[in-house]
């Protein structure tokens, strides 16, 4: 059992909560608020304690590790403490916000001997693990192209006032929300990106954020590829992926379609599960069994690096017609 203290009790620190409660691997003990007194809610509910204080958190003989739910901002300077202390970390998605600091992130939990992990739940989701399993099978051969699209409504997320709507918290529009997820799953099933050219606009939204934004890829293991995030419209999890032999293609987590060279498809469904119970269990089997990084460093911080680039340098120079 890996006993771990939460920073961060906000609405997903919450679903956090929610998703381990009753585990028989990871138990969250304590969590991080800046104001316990008014948060005795949380007590009640979940039975843990409250601090405000992270140094105390950090001096815990008890507490294996951390889950960082914060701010974006926050997360570098979060691990690098923890590390330091010895303990191990699960953050939230993006790791970081620029590829400077995921690579000293990474660093100092290597120099401490610590597991980090990113939560990157949907590598836990059915359709994925299936889709990944045909792919290095050879059932569509070659890997040619591959289409990424995450999108949804305008919600609490980016409600005025609320700590994401901010062009420091959330660069490259959606791409910290949601964006980050499905580049995750690109890279899981075709390597890293080694080239990003993209656009990223406001178009619609009333908070100074980017609304619409697309990316073009190419990926190490020769496919290249489209990503699109957008604010305000239906909510779509979309992932297909193009081989020389037919293609796979995975709607939600827990539907993918086989397609043959003639278009035709061939459904399979998967029974759904919580996928943050799991990736959270996943992480504390890996500091049980002294996984440094269950998704390799170079990975994350290729993500990371990536939405860097199409949140400023990667945008695209308009050619007027």
């Amino acid at each position: 059992m890996v006993r771990a203290a939460l920073l961060g009790a906000g609405g997903w620190g919450q679903k956090l909560l929610t998703a381990v409660r009753g585990s028989s691997h990871v138990q969250i003990a304590t969590a991080l608020t800046r104001d316990p007194a008014g948060r005795r809610d949380l007590t009640e509910k979940f039975g843990i304690t409250l601090t405000a204080d992270y140094n105390e958190i950090l001096a815990h003989p008890r507490i294996d590790a951390v889950i960082i739910a914060t701010p974006h901002s926050q997360h570098a300077a979060q691990i690098a403490l923890a590390a330091k202390a010895g303990k191990h970390v699960f953050v939230e998605k993006p790791l970081t916000l620029t590829k400077v600091s995921a690579m000293r992130a990474i660093d100092a939990c290597q120099a401490a001997g610590v597991t980090l992990a990113v939560g990157f739940n949907r590598r836990c989701a059915p359709a994925q693990i299936e889709m990944k399993k045909r792919i290095a099978a050879g059932e569509i051969g070659a890997l040619r192209y591959l289409e990424g699209h995450f999108s949804g409504p305008i919600s609490h997320q980016i409600a005025s006032g609320a700590w994401r709507t901010s062009q420091v918290e959330s660069p490259g529009g959606a791409m910290t929300s949601r964006g980050v997820h499905m580049l995750d799953s690109m890279i899981d099933m075709a390597g890293l990106v080694t080239e990003v050219a993209a656009q990223s606009l406001r178009a619609h939204l009333d908070v100074d954020l980017d609304d619409t934004t697309a990316a073009l890829l190419r990926f190490s293991g020769g496919a290249s590829g489209a990503l699109t995030t957008l604010w305000g419209t239906q909510l779509l999890w979309r992932l297909h992926v193009y081989g020389e032999k037919g293609s796979l293609e995975m709607r939600g987590d827990n539907d993918l379609t086989a397609f043959d060279l003639e278009g035709k498809p061939v459904p399979h469904s998967f029974a759904a599960i919580d996928k943050e119970r799991a990736v959270l269990e996943a992480f504390a089997q890996a500091v049980v069994a002294g996984v440094k990084f269950p998704i390799a460093p170079e990975a994350l911080v290729n993500n990371v690096a990536v939405t860097e680039a199409i949140a400023g340098p990667a945008k695209l120079k308009p050619v007027k017609l």
